[in-house]
């Protein structure tokens, strides 16, 4: 399928790694590069489970932080709109195009509830509650702009961040929802992020079966109260399969699955191998630049070119090299063999896709060896 023709119009001067035709080794480096057969092949395979289980998917553009992405995504994946986790997240991607964001977070101060509020004039606009304080804010901003802001009551089920606990708490907030102005109470946000990188399969279902059940009671209580759920949202590239067919779920938010990484290789499925529904499809693009010491190289991505909290990154397709150490701006590897020469181009999986996305300006998209695509990272550094 070679639905990705789509580059926007560059402007000279600002950062752009590559150009459209230009073979992957004329990229400037470092660059961040997906290949667009194993993504558009990651999306295939996500919108054949939705299509099967019946649930939705709601994107998680936190991932990528590209209208361009997300708007495939809608497209090509049936995903029924896109969740983000900051207000200038959800602002620059509705301004490219999209039309139905959940900010999947709290949005609790003042100027920030304001941006949401007049945001709600442009696109469905939906956001996670978990303090009963926090919708008589909401309900103003909304009655100000005289728009309506949809809600979903978070639970914490095991993540031990944002959310209140299961049970009581979740009806008296939508109870308050539900009779304010401005505001619709939409149903439950119930991700449970801790459980994503869980390595072992057990262990992960176990996590995400108490959650379910959490969930389940809850509706249970908030319908006899006479609150219906549209959305009871949630699940992650590690445990959408739990989620999808748990048959309490009906909206899943998955965001790594399209890209992957060296952390989620690690992540075990029932036979105690690793999952493998998905492919690497982003790459850090890197070139060795130093090789005055036969074994060992470096190249020139380092801890300013990815995120390493996950680890560090692996490099695609060769086991006779390995990535060991970073600084600022170079990588070091082992080269026993004294294989590699200067410039040479090697293609790391790195250890954490999230992150290191909002490191760079652009998206190279490659076919084979060509380049056949730009994307600009839309939201990149919009923390706010």
């Amino acid at each position: 399928m070679n639905a990705i023709n789509k580059t926007h119009s560059l402007v000279v001067g600002l950062n752009v790694p590559a150009e459209v035709g230009m073979s992957i080794d004329e990229v400037s480096t470092p660059a961040l590069i997906v290949d667009l057969d194993a993504f558009e092949n990651n999306v295939k395979i996500m919108r054949d489970f939705i299509r099967k289980t019946g649930v939705r998917h709601r994107a998680h553009a936190k991932t990528h932080k590209s209208a361009d992405i997300a708007l495939y995504q809608i497209e090509h994946g049936d995903a029924c709109g896109i969740c983000c986790q900051k207000v200038a997240e959800a602002e620059a991607l509705v301004d490219g195009g999209i039309k139905d964001v959940l900010v999947s977070n709290q949005v609790v101060d003042p100027k920030k509830i304001d941006r949401l509020a007049q945001l709600a004039k442009k696109a469905r606009v939906l956001v996670c509650v978990d303090d009963i304080s926090n919708v008589d804010d909401l309900s103003a901003a909304a009655s100000k702009h005289k728009v309506t802001i949809e809600c979903l009551v978070e639970i914490d089920c095991g993540a031990g961040r944002c959310g209140v606990q299961w049970g009581d708490p979740v009806v008296a907030i939508a109870r308050k929802i539900a009779a304010s102005n401005g505001l619709t109470f939409s149903g439950i946000q119930a991700y449970q992020g801790a459980a994503q990188h869980i390595h072992d399969f057990e262990e992960r279902k176990g996590k995400i079966d108490i959650a379910v059940k959490q969930v389940s009671e809850t509706i249970d209580m908030l319908k006899a109260e006479g609150l219906e759920c549209d959305i009871i949202g949630g699940a992650g590239t590690g445990t959408y399969y739990f989620e999808g067919e748990s048959g309490i779920y009906n909206e899943m938010q998955c965001g790594s699955y399209i890209f992957m990484d060296a952390d989620y290789q690690r992540v075990k499925d029932q036979s105690g191998g690793l999952i493998s529904e998905f492919e690497n499809s982003l790459f850090i693009l890197t070139s060795v630049m130093s090789k005055a010491k036969p074994d060992k190289a470096i190249c020139d991505a380092g801890l300013k070119a990815q995120s390493v909290d996950s680890g560090l990154p692996v490099i695609y397709g060769r086991d006779d090299i390995e990535y060991i150490k970073c600084a600022d701006e170079h990588g070091v590897i082992t080269d026993p063999n004294n294989t590699l020469k200067l410039n040479d181009r090697l293609k790391l999986v790195p250890g954490h896709c999230d992150p290191t996305c909002n490191v760079y300006d652009w998206f190279v998209g490659v076919r084979g060896d060509k380049v056949e695509c730009l994307w600009p990272i839309t939201a990149r550094g919009m923390a706010f």
